[in-house]
């Protein structure tokens, strides 16, 4: 019941959030947090840690951007579209990747996210090279809703968010979510009761890798521009990071960690410059260059100090003095 209520406020807050902030801010970490929760979905409730989640998030990017701009596909049909790439990119990878465990797996995936990175970067007249593909119009939803109003497009991105999270929860609750569970936690047990441990760590990851699609398709229809920051490796650690600091199988988890993280990255200039005006310390205008130290100590701190990330150690003391046990 408590979950519950947590649910509706934050989605209450969702939803006057854009009459107080700056919509497209709000739409990107409503993106950032769907990626985060589709990487949780393979990492905390599966077991598999992936290097590769980029090629996911930056490849369906670039497909729904050119759907939507050159193909003139509409928008519901270029998000699908980003998707349908993202699922056959996890496809690929993960029939590969998971005939390995641990590091194995993960550093085949980061190779193979790699090769998805230079491909993007050599299909120079598909994705714009380093120029990246610019310019992507965001149409109109379903030929009505234009999608050009910051605010529909807020109200658009916000509800998509919601039903690939309503899709994250009923996974993780239904059979299929309790056997990726039973991987999670011994394999072998899970292997003896027979089940084929491939097959369902290959439909987690393809899963997991189509949600990631949409995250992308979601956040290049909110920049209305695809870049290869988007696909490169470095946005596979971000993810990670997001995924940590929050709490790693939690649901909430993941989704706080990435608005902290995207805040920071976007938002610790404009602290710098406050600080410098009420305090008159210049030093504060250097703080917006150094973000990744900033979120680099945080990320320390939360290790040292909250192990099981911030929600989870919220869960975990609550549960603690509600006297249940806690893994």
């Amino acid at each position: 019941m408590n979950k519950n209520i947590g649910y509706i406020v934050a989605f209450a807050i969702a939803l006057a959030a854009p009459f107080v902030g700056y919509p497209i801010f709000l739409a990107k970490l409503l993106c950032f947090a769907l990626f985060a929760s589709a990487f949780n979905l393979l990492i905390g409730f599966t077991g598999l840690l992936s290097f590769g989640h980029a090629a996911f998030f930056g490849a369906a990017g670039y497909v729904a951007g050119n759907a939507m701009k050159v193909w003139g596909w509409p928008v519901e049909l270029g998000m699908l579209a980003g998707v349908a790439a993202g699922a056959l990119i996890g496809l690929v990878m993960g029939a590969l990747a998971i005939r390995r465990q641990g590091i194995y797996f993960s550093m085949i995936t980061l190779a193979l996210a790699q090769m998805v990175y230079f491909g993007a970067l050599r299909a120079g007249e598909f994705t714009g090279g380093e120029d990246g593909l610019q310019g992507v119009p965001r149409g109109k939803l379903l030929g009505l809703v234009d999608l050009s109003n910051d605010t529909a497009l807020y109200f658009f991105v916000l509800g998509v968010a919601v039903l690939a999270f309503m899709l994250i929860v009923r996974t993780v609750h239904s059979p299929f979510g309790q056997v990726l569970k039973a991987i999670k936690e011994n394999e072998p047990r899970a292997i003896s009761l027979g089940y084929d441990v491939d097959k369902y760590k290959l439909l987690a990851f393809v899963l997991s890798a189509a949600l990631a699609g949409l995250a992308g398709a979601s956040n290049m229809l909110v920049q209305g521009f695809e870049t290869l920051t988007d696909v490169h490796w470095s946005m596979s650690g971000l993810v990670i990071l997001m995924t940590l600091v929050g709490g790693m199988g939690t649901f909430a988890g993941p989704m706080l960690g990435a608005i902290l993280v995207i805040a920071l990255e976007n938002k610790l200039g404009d602290f710098g410059i406050f600080m410098v005006a009420h305090t008159g310390v210049e030093w504060f205008n250097t703080i917006g260059e150094a973000v990744n130290m900033v979120i680099g100590f945080i990320f320390i701190v939360c290790v040292l100090l909250f192990r099981r990330g911030i929600v989870g150690e919220i869960i975990a003391k609550f549960a603690f003095s509600s006297g249940k046990k806690t893994a």
